[in-house]
């Protein structure tokens, strides 16, 4: 923008000097035909006994006077009129007379300021000896023209430097931001890249160190029985199987920053969806006293089946992670309009207001978190739901514990219309039964889900009976 600027400045510059020196040299030409007229003129006849004609005040010899000067040195002013001080000038007389041309002209400023072309010429009188005649032309019009002229080209051009540099400066800005966006993107790819090769290797340190430090130990035990370093290789065990949920963690979320993972879009069902992926986790809830328990209705969406039951699995066993004995799980699954929302609530501690904004990065985890997590659960929830054109969170329950809740779109399959969606929102209460009967205990599930309290910071608080796995009904369409 400097460059631009300077540019700008010069050429400013140049078409500033130029109408100056244009205009000037015009004026000065225009005076100088309108001078060289009057006098022309009045060369022809001879000077007046009574004195010079009075000064015109337009046509060709405007601003045009003479002044006599008899042999005897009298000067005779126009008839009328005063002189200015200075006039005639002497030096230029003196001059005309000395001249064997007998004239001189020359450029003359009084001592008030103002600017005269003056011609003196030697001239014959009424009266015997050499008369000498001052033709002056007052220029100080033109010196006024000029010096307007001069601000109005050095202001004109600040203001039109000052626009420009404006204008480059709005531009480039605008121009500049593609550019910005695009090494803020570079910046933060490659400051997540640092920062996942750190985290990678701080949470590889501890299960690497732990099954050194039990190979150590049956190093020195070489000799013993099985049974007797079963304690060493089940923490073996235990690491190798914490090191590869961890890399395969890493390594999803490794292909979705590189764009290879990519989701497919079917119809189907979120809440078979749900069913399927948290009934393999009540083993998991039975081995922590944590109950299971799934409430689905319904709910269509468009997406992958494979991701979905991913994040279902996510979301219920950090859920299981997160709870205490004998406490319950709830999963959620309501159809809404235009999508579907899951929600999965625990009693656990819920989630301190600070640590809500951190919830979803990767491998953050909370001061409190239970052992054995890798920290890129939720970040790869967020990833599905992401894909899906979805919105997930968390919130923390008033009656205690946390809910996570997603939000999913049921966007249409191509070549699929709205109307060929097996299931939707209007038709999940009452839909009837094989009997032709409308199935009554669906819509008193879904009407006896109360609407959010106030105060909450989630997208609803759902409720209602609670149904396990085992002993639940969704309402379908034949």
């Amino acid at each position: 923008m400097a460059v631009s600027g300077a540019v700008t400045l010069v050429i400013l510059v140049v078409l500033g000097v130029a109408t100056y020196t244009v205009v000037a040299a015009a004026l000065g030409s225009s005076d100088q035909s309108a001078f060289t007229a009057y006098t022309s003129r009045h060369l022809i006849s001879q000077p007046s006994a009574t004195g010079p004609e009075t000064s015109e005040l337009g046509g060709e010899g405007a601003n045009v006077f003479e002044i006599d000067v008899t042999p005897a040195g009298v000067v005779r002013a126009p008839r009328g009129q005063t002189l200015p001080v200075g006039l005639p000038d002497q030096a230029s007389l003196k001059a005309a007379a000395a001249s064997k041309t007998g004239t001189d002209e020359r450029s003359f400023t009084a001592p008030d300021g103002t600017p005269y072309y003056i011609m003196s010429v030697q001239a014959v009188g009424p009266s015997p000896g050499t008369w000498l005649i001052q033709f002056v032309q007052n220029r100080s019009a033109d010196a006024r023209l000029l010096l307007t002229l001069f601000w109005i080209l050095l202001g004109g051009g600040a203001v039109a430097l000052l626009a420009a540099l404006l204008a480059g400066y709005l531009y480039a800005g605008r121009a500049l931001v593609p550019i910005r966006a695009s090494m803020q993107r570079r910046q933060s790819a490659l400051q997540r890249q640092r920062e996942f090769a750190a985290n990678a290797s701080h949470e590889l340190r501890t299960p690497l160190t732990v099954i050194g430090a039990s190979v150590e130990d049956l190093k020195r035990n070489r000799r013993s029985k099985v049974e007797d370093v079963g304690e060493a290789l089940g923490d073996i065990d235990a690491e190798v199987r914490h090191m590869t949920a961890l890399v395969e963690d890493m390594l999803l979320l490794a292909r979705t920053d590189s764009g290879v993972v990519q989701v497919e879009r079917v119809p189907l069902d979120m809440g078979d969806i749900a069913v399927e992926a948290a009934s393999k986790l009540t083993a998991l809830g039975q081995e922590r006293g944590v109950k299971v328990v799934m409430d689905p209705l319904p709910a269509p969406v468009s997406g992958d089946p494979l991701r979905i039951r991913q994040l279902v699995t996510i979301l219920v066993d950090n859920a299981i992670r997160h709870s205490q004995a004998s406490t319950t799980v709830t999963v959620w699954v309501r159809p809404e309009a235009g999508g579907a929302l899951l929600q999965v609530d625990d009693q656990g501690p819920g989630v301190r207001p600070e640590d809500l904004p951190r919830l979803f990065e990767r491998f953050w985890r909370a001061d409190n978190a239970p052992a054995g997590g890798t920290g890129l659960g939720l970040a790869i929830a967020k990833w599905i739901v992401d894909q899906h054109g979805g919105t997930i969170g968390a919130f923390n329950r008033p009656e205690g514990g946390a809910s996570f809740w997603a939000r999913l779109p049921n966007v249409p399959v191509r070549g699929e219309t709205v109307d060929d969606v097996p299931w939707t929102a209007a038709t999940v209460a009452g839909a009837p039964d094989e009997s032709g009967a409308a199935d009554e205990s669906s819509a008193a599930d879904e009407s006896s889900a109360p609407d959010e309290p106030e105060g909450a910071s989630g997208p609803g608080m759902l409720g209602g009976p609670e149904r396990s796995a085992g002993s639940q009904s969704i309402a379908r369409r034949p």
